[in-house]
């Protein structure tokens, strides 16, 4: 499936792998990015992450570490027909091995659009990208703190049920969370995702954000329009 994308990019996702959802989406709107930011993605999958930023910003440069290699070899060719060489790779590695592939602060930014669902015997048919086998959110901050510069930002996207485990993993790691987005499809309906920022060292101090997709007959809201370019 071909998915076009901000600025005359286009995003090739192959059969069985993660697709271009919502939650890149409104994940890349969220993440702010200093000029020159070297970016690192955690569990990159085909790229989408790291397109939509590179289409969002020009003098970024983003690393991908995807595990699956076919997604990895998906990413290689997004990346080659995009003609982002120069400001984007992708490595087929397990994020766990980080602080092994990089030196500590490597990082401007890390970002994440990470599995929801835990691992074990129920979760066999769940693709490897939707589940925390190899991808808690201990080993995301684990990762993301090694990783990032002492004042450098962690961006992820995740599900609201997860908010305190989140916290509690991040400060673990020094990564306090310093800016927090709620998500709601619909301007009535319950919150359904949540985008974190984390800074690496910072003092506590949270601002608070609120975001609607969908006005509650269904029609699109301005932030809606902005997030996908309309």
């Amino acid at each position: 499936m071909m998915e076009f994308l901000p600025n005359g990019f286009t995003l090739e996702v192959p059969a069985g792998a993660f697709p271009l959802s919502t939650d890149s989406m409104v994940l890349s709107h969220f993440v702010r990015l200093t000029k020159n930011a070297r970016v690192l993605d955690l569990g990159s999958g085909c790229g989408t992450l790291g397109l939509l930023l590179c289409a969002q910003n020009e003098t970024c440069a983003v690393t991908g570490l995807e595990i699956d290699e076919k997604a990895h070899l998906a990413a290689l060719s997004n990346i080659q027909r995009n003609t982002l060489a120069s400001r984007m790779e992708s490595i087929c590695a397990d994020l766990r091995s980080v602080s092994e592939r990089f030196s500590p602060g490597s990082f401007d930014v890390c970002v994440s659009n990470p599995p929801y669902f835990s691992g074990g015997p129920a979760s066999k048919h769940t693709p490897l990208a939707r589940r925390e086998d190899l991808c808690g959110p201990r080993e995301l901050m684990a990762a993301a703190a090694h990783a990032v510069k002492y004042g450098g930002d962690f961006f992820l996207v995740h599900r609201p049920e997860r908010l305190a485990e989140l916290i509690s993993a991040g400060s673990e790691f020094a990564l306090e969370l310093k800016r927090l987005r709620l998500v709601r499809h619909r301007q009535d309906g319950p919150v359904s995702l949540i985008l974190l920022q984390f800074r690496k060292g910072a003092k506590p101090g949270l601002h608070w954000e609120e975001l609607s997709l969908r006005f509650s007959d269904g029609s699109p809201t301005p932030a809606y329009r902005e997030i996908y370019h309309i």
